[in-house]
């Protein structure tokens, strides 16, 4: 088996382990505590509040098709493993639906629901930024998010999908609705969650898809490109590359030094600048950072 082919197969069974976390989070910390975690899955989870059609079935009626427009009109491989996140959700929601889990179930009733919210909101993040990573989605409003995003790249997905989600939120003020002495009573806790938890899977599957290996960048203007050069490579175990400027103003040669270092050594780079006159240093945060260089030993 070739390196491409295991790596494809790891892809897609991270893809179904993803997705089998998903569904786990919704049995035990979302349909328990009566609130709709928006998107399609979102109605489904409404839908079986009110009708008792079952989340799982209403999953795969409304991914199936999307799934299927996004393999044609997005990206094959991107259709082709939400596609198979979609099918591995619903049945194992399913499987979920049939064992004895009541024991392991978070039910807050009806005081204190924000915690199952969050940490339902922090593992649909951490499902949706690892599939993302993986060229997959779970389905639903991710893919319209995914496609608005093809058509518009200056538009983050993650906050799209927060929008649309939070139209959908609406509804829940409806559904969740109880009936109190022949009159309904309605209440906007539902509507909150909603709108909390989409707000939490959003900025973690943002922080995920971003990359765990954020840096920052030193671009250094400088007379002693030596001796910070060597500081550089002996205090920070850091390269970097030199440049020759010429300054706009005073037409005098500058050389430049640019480094990306991480987060940890932010204050040893600036300590090492401030001891030099005539130097000059802006800094970038850099998101991620690719590829692999020789390390200095």
């Amino acid at each position: 088996m070739t390196s491409v082919t295991k790596k494809n197969v790891l892809d897609y069974t991270w893809v179904v382990l993803w997705a089998v976390v998903l569904a786990l989070s919704y049995t035990l910390f979302i349909v328990p505590n009566h609130f709709a975690p928006a998107g399609i899955n979102g109605i489904g989870t409404m839908i079986q509040y009110k009708m008792g059609f079952s989340i799982a079935y209403f999953s795969l009626l409304v991914n199936v098709p999307l799934c299927l427009f996004a393999y044609l009109r997005i990206d094959k491989t991107f259709g082709l493993r939400s596609l198979i996140f979609c099918f591995a959700y619903s049945g194992a929601y399913l499987l979920f639906s049939h064992l004895d889990v009541a024991r392991f179930r978070y039910d807050a009733g009806g005081t204190d629901t924000v915690f199952p919210c969050l940490v339902a909101g922090m593992i649909s993040g951490l499902v949706y930024g690892m599939c993302f990573r993986r060229t997959a989605s779970t389905g639903g409003t991710d893919i319209i998010a995914k496609y608005v995003n093809k058509r518009n790249p200056l538009l983050d997905f993650f906050w799209v999908t927060f929008f649309l989600n939070a139209a959908v939120a609406l509804a829940s003020y409806f559904v969740y609705a109880e009936e109190i002495d022949g009159a309904l009573h309605y209440d906007y806790r539902p509507v909150c969650l909603c709108i909390f938890y989409c707000f939490t899977s959003s900025f973690v599957g943002s922080k995920i898809i971003s990359g765990a290996k954020e840096a920052y960048r030193f671009t250094v203007f400088t007379t002693h490109a030596d001796e910070i050069s060597k500081e550089i490579l002996e205090k920070l175990q850091h390269s970097g590359t030199r440049l020759t400027g010429v300054g706009l103003y005073s037409g005098e040669e500058r050389q430049v030094i640019v480094s990306v270092v991480n987060k940890h050594q932010i204050v040893d780079f600036e300590n090492i600048i401030k001891k030099y006159d005539h130097t000059f240093a802006e800094v970038e945060r850099v998101h991620e950072t690719i590829g692999v260089f020789r390390k200095v030993k």
